[in-house]
């Protein structure tokens, strides 16, 4: 498991991706995804590209949300076909909006797809809530 070259610059991937989203740096959370990426959360609509997301997380932003810290634990990476990575893991969250700050535990997957000069980026990503007792 995570052998590979291709799983090993993933794991590097997804680790950046995920300091970049605790700290709440949207610039570089953002860089981490293709502009046609996809983007499916337990709670809202169905994302089609990374635009509409940003319009999303900034619709977030104006209500007072903010991340405040992200752990990423469980993490696996498996190339499925040339040039593809499933990235999985689960994730604990802190969040502050007008209502306080919350602590959400989920599970993630992120699919990385290398692009022609070689770069990783996300392309699909899929949060759900981590059942009790998981």
């Amino acid at each position: 498991m995570n052998s590979s070259p291709a799983e090993r610059t993933v794991l590097a991937c997804a680790a950046d991706l995920v300091a970049a989203f605790a700290t709440h740096d949207r610039e570089r959370y953002f860089a981490c995804f293709d502009p046609t990426a996809t983007f499916v959360f337990p709670t809202g609509p169905f994302l089609g590209s990374r635009a509409e997301y940003e319009r999303e997380w900034a619709s977030w932003e104006a209500s007072g949300w903010r991340v405040l810290a992200c752990e990423s634990s469980d993490q696996r990476a498996d190339e499925v076909a040339e040039g593809v990575v499933v990235f999985t893991h689960r994730v604990r969250t802190t969040t502050e909006d007008a209502d306080g700050e919350h602590e959400l535990d989920e599970r993630e997957t992120i699919v990385f797809r290398r692009d022609s000069d070689g770069a990783w980026t996300a392309v699909h990503e899929h949060l759900s809530s981590t059942p009790e007792g998981a």
